[in-house]
């Protein structure tokens, strides 16, 4: 079936070939050679092609899902759980749950990746903020950025992820940068090479921790951060009674002003982005005019102002 649609649409850009096409028809003729030829590569014979095709081994980087709203992505709200359109991202004050900023983008590409984003929304803010967010914005680049802008960053770290239940993690590997040496729980002490990978090779192959450490016939092998440090900081932070205690009061104002964005509006109402941020801008400025009213701004001798509260 999919040789069938790709040699079909094929022919169709071969008989398009001698055509004088004005710019919106050479746009649409790029994407549907964009969306025929994304998801397909050559058949493997013996020149390295059999003069078929198949399906790609792989997901094209930016793929394209839609020739109606080519702007569109697949959503990744978590492993399971996906779906298409767009990312809207806020910035919110968590004591009146204003939103500060906001846009949408595209829902897939390093630029337009939460933490990324969430930086740029928090660019012309004065410097001292304390800055929460899920682990979506904990990435080592946002957590140095929004420190050279002089904020405090209060995000959940990244969680570490290891292929043995109950294994050992980064954590538990003794980093020295200043010596460029990392020791492992069983005592054994490696050099970080030029890669910033620290390799244990023989050293595990008789270590009585090897069954919680790896399972690899090569031995333990750790890569590490540009900014490890940054993120073993961050998650040493995140185990602190201070962390936890500012995260749970401010976070539920949050998610409320989350929720009055998106409550009958999951579905946008508009192609592209420049237009639904449009639209996004609209609608907060209304929700956050709805929530000042709810705060009780009054105009006291000229001066619009919420009265100060106890």
């Amino acid at each position: 079936m999919i040789e069938a649609l790709v040699g079909d649409a094929q022919r169709l850009l071969d008989g398009l070939g001698g055509w004088d096409l004005d710019a919106g028809g050479a746009e649409a003729v790029g994407l549907l050679a964009l969306v025929a030829g994304q998801d397909v590569e050559p058949g493997e014979g013996s020149d390295g092609t059999d003069g078929r095709w198949r399906i790609a081994r792989g997901v094209a980087a930016d793929r394209v899902i839609s020739v109606h709203d080519p702007d569109t992505r697949h959503v990744h709200k978590s492993l399971h759980q996906r779906t298409d359109g767009y990312k809207a991202h806020v910035a919110v004050e968590p004591d009146t749950g204003l939103v500060t900023d906001c846009t949408v983008r595209q829902a897939s590409g390093a630029q337009n990746h939460e933490a990324a984003v969430g930086v740029q929304l928090l660019a012309g803010e004065q410097p001292g903020l304390q800055v929460l967010g899920d682990s979506a914005y904990g990435t080592a680049e946002a957590r140095v950025a929004l420190a050279d802008a002089g904020h405090d960053a209060v995000i959940k770290p990244i969680p570490l992820r290891t292929v043995i239940e109950d294994g050992f993690t980064r954590d538990d590997f003794l980093v020295d940068e200043a010596t460029k040496t990392v020791t492992c729980p069983a005592g054994h002490t490696v050099a970080i090479n030029r890669a910033r990978g620290a390799k244990f090779g023989i050293r595990c192959r008789d270590c009585p921790l090897r069954a919680r450490c790896t399972t690899s016939k090569n031995g333990r092998k750790l890569t590490l951060h540009e900014h490890d440090s940054v993120l073993f900081a961050a998650r040493r932070h995140a185990e602190t009674p201070e962390f936890q205690e500012v995260y749970r009061q401010h976070r539920p104002m949050v998610e409320r002003s989350i929720a009055w964005i998106v409550r009958g509006n999951r579905k946008l109402r508009y192609r592209g982005t420049t237009k639904n941020d449009w639209w996004l801008h609209q609608r907060v400025a209304a929700i956050n005019l709805k929530r000042l009213i709810a705060l009780g701004l009054d105009n006291i001798d000229g001066i619009w102002m919420i009265p100060a509260t106890a």
